[in-house]
């Protein structure tokens, strides 16, 4: 409970760096950042969300202006999903404070427990994929 406490996980509204964006809004920037034109299924998958979940997510996005969701010219079930110009700069944004937030508390651990630490959260996230 402290680890999520202190990451700030229990606000929805605001990502664990402060930025006045869900996390789910956030992690569904980043990997429309890194793999452009991805379906909304595929980023449902990547983000083990339900489709529903990740439409009302993409709606919102694409209010903000952020997003461009695309019929498939061969198969219009399928929308293919885009940053525009500011959803591009959002994710700079996101990523610029994400890095600062994240060194800061890096630079607090004790050189000689760091990469214990790494070791630890790669084995953490790799149990919990497999969950």
């Amino acid at each position: 409970m402290g680890l999520i406490r202190a990451l700030g996980l229990h606000r929805p509204d605001q990502t664990p760096c402060g930025a006045p964006i869900s996390v789910g809004e956030a992690q569904a920037l980043f990997e429309l950042a890194y793999d452009p034109g991805i379906s909304q299924s595929e980023l449902a998958a990547r983000l083990h969300l339900e489709k529903s979940t990740v439409s009302r997510l993409a709606k919102m996005l694409e209010q903000r202006g952020w997003l461009d969701r695309l019929r498939d010219k061969d198969d219009s079930r399928l929308l293919s999903l885009r940053l525009t110009g500011a959803g591009s700069k959002a994710v700079q944004r996101l990523s610029a404070s994400r890095r600062m937030r994240f060194a800061k508390v890096f630079e607090a651990i004790p050189v000689h427990k760091r990469e214990a630490l790494l070791d630890s959260l790669s084995l953490l996230s790799e149990v919990l994929n497999e969950a």
